[in-house]
């Protein structure tokens, strides 16, 4: 229930999902740059950069290292961020399945981008689709308002199941097009999302 009113912001898509995951409080995000997934990452680095968002920004050399990364810091208990596009998601794609297996409850945003061939960086949504047996809850937003809420709920769904959790929007067509977004407030986030506990602990006292 929300307690107070939401800020209206004119936003685009990648904005949009960046603002989701500060809301849930996100500790840990690592991701590498393609188009047109990067102005999100790169938006993320500047809120912890700029102490907007307290959370460790690993930067990497791949796809592969960056999920890597995040099922490193979520198997040790922390909520975690990840992004991609097309290739960049192939390219991560062992990492998929060994995320799902480990019953770890990542969210990744893939911004929809087409494979090749014939080579391009229009909007296609068979990035996604292609990683559909990986084991991973696919939500897919139709407006900048689904990828601000669907970030937020996609921690619930996957924490609540212990199952990860991809977030998939239309590259361009809404990754850089802005609109109306309402934005909660951290106060209403934090009475739905609450705190990550983690469903094993690593702990070398008590193995």
């Amino acid at each position: 229930m929300r307690k107070s009113k939401p800020a209206i912001r004119i936003v685009n898509g990648n904005s949009a999902a960046a603002l989701g995951v500060k809301l849930s409080r996100t500790q840990v995000i690592a991701a590498y740059p393609i188009t047109p997934q990067s102005p999100l990452t790169e938006t993320l680095s500047r809120m912890v950069e700029q102490g907007e968002l307290i959370a460790e920004y690993v930067t990497v050399e791949s796809e592969h290292s960056a999920l890597s990364v995040c099922i490193s810091a979520s198997t040790v208990g922390a909520r975690v961020f990840t992004a991609s596009s097309a290739h960049g998601l192939a390219y991560m794609h062992e990492n998929l399945h060994w995320a799902a297996g480990s019953r770890l409850p990542l969210v990744m945003a893939c911004v929809n981008r087409a494979m090749g061939a014939p080579f391009n960086i229009l909007n296609d949504q068979q990035d996604s689709i292609s990683q559909r047996d990986t084991g991973w809850i696919q939500i897919y937003a139709r407006n900048n308002q689904e990828i601000l809420d669907s970030v937020i709920q996609a921690y619930e769904i996957a924490e609540s199941g212990y199952v990860p959790v991809m977030v998939c929007y239309d590259g361009y067509l809404l990754s850089h097009t802005e609109m109306p977004v309402e934005v909660p407030t951290q106060e209403d986030v934090d009475q739905f999302l609450t705190p990550y506990e983690p469903h094993t602990v690593l702990d070398p006292a008590n193995p």
